[in-house]
């Protein structure tokens, strides 16, 4: 294998890679999050779990209140999260579909001491991030409604409950698991999983177009060809990851150990840029190619996160500062499975080469 001629092969690869509107696409999406990941964080934290958007709002909320005069109406008068008007059930059902109110509480008349269940029915705007908010801080009024019903209606019990104590929660510590524990790794791991496929569509290209042939009666060989698409997909991993985690931590998350996750990942992504060119090599069709490559990544992932001491957990623990020398030996793993990937592509190109002489 000739360094020069991989080097200029992966020089061609590169500059043909800008007019690729799809990688280029993909890159532009990872780097809008990368940039922006403090604006977004607020959003997307919202889908992993809502009730952490209530710290953010201080606005009392009008709603409705319908139904008989209650403790619990109470409760919500006094609230100051919420501006509670008195009407009707059908005059506040109308205003809350023309975003006059932010919801709408009907309230049975079951007295608190009563035989039979409270019935309280909420009424909210269906996919709407005010709701959410609106839903949580209501839940809060609820509950502290219920421990008060309880308390009336504890006669009634025939035994002695059970007492739970559970902590109280910090509400920063669903960011703090988001951003560690999905964010970074989604990141680091994008560019890895992007390149696994591109060097497919490298490699699977020249079977489509029929330059194999000529490539052939060049001084550059078959392998000097695959290792040029490599380096060109590979050199793009670490570029990306180091760029993703700069802008993270411009955006003021703090992340530790950047150089070691570099590394991991850039192994990692050098192991899965290898499958996918065993993948075209054997294939050389990109749609099938593509198929058996991602059946065998998802493979490989679920059989890497059954182990504990897997890439994704050493990034958060290298992230977080609390990784111990386990991480080197998980590096060392990675690296000796690369280069047990790269014996195999190399022998497999010279067969393939073997063919055209």
């Amino acid at each position: 294998m000739n360094p020069k001629n991989c080097f200029i092969i992966a020089r061609k690869e590169l500059r043909s890679l800008s007019s690729e509107k799809t990688i280029i696409l993909a890159i532009v999406l990872q780097l809008f999050i990368a940039m922006f990941s403090s604006f977004l964080l607020v959003g997307l934290a919202s889908m992993y779990n809502p009730d952490s958007l209530s710290q953010y709002s201080n606005i009392r909320y009008p709603v409705g209140y319908a139904g008989e005069s209650s403790d619990f109406a109470g409760y919500l008068k006094e609230s100051r999260d919420f501006v509670v008007y008195d009407m009707d059930l059908s005059t506040a059902v109308a205003a809350l579909k023309e975003r006059k109110l932010s919801a709408v509480i009907w309230a049975s008349d079951i007295a608190p001491d009563s035989y039979y269940p409270v019935k309280i029915t909420l009424y909210t705007i269906q996919n709407d991030i005010q709701a959410s908010i609106v839903g949580v801080k209501l839940k809060a009024i609820m509950l502290e409604y219920e421990d008060k019903l309880r308390e009336i209606r504890g006669e009634r019990l025939t035994q002695t409950p059970v007492d739970i104590i559970i902590p109280p929660t910090n509400p920063s510590s669903d960011f703090y698991e988001f951003v560690y524990g999905l964010l970074i790794p989604l990141l680091v791991f994008m560019p890895a999983i992007i390149s696994g496929a591109l060097i497919i569509d490298l490699i699977t290209e020249e079977y489509q177009q029929n330059t194999l042939e000529t490539l052939m009666s060049t001084p550059v060989s078959f392998a000097d060809m695959i290792w040029g698409k490599i380096a060109a997909c590979f050199i793009l991993v670490p570029l990306q990851a180091a760029g993703w985690l700069i802008l993270l931590m411009v955006n003021g998350i703090a992340i530790s150990g950047s150089i070691p996750i570099i590394l991991h990942v850039s192994a990692a992504s050098l192991a899965l840029i290898l499958i996918g060119a065993l993948c075209a090599l054997k294939y050389r069709e990109r749609t099938n190619a593509q198929f058996i490559f991602s059946a065998a990544v998802v493979v490989v992932i679920l059989v890497f996160l059954a182990f504990p001491m897997n890439t994704a957990n050493i990034i958060v623990k290298l992230s977080i500062d609390s990784a111990g020398p386990e991480n080197w030996m998980i590096l060392l793993f990675m690296i000796s499975a690369a280069a047990l990937l790269s014996y195999f592509v190399t022998y497999y190109a010279k067969r393939v080469e073997q063919k055209f002489v």
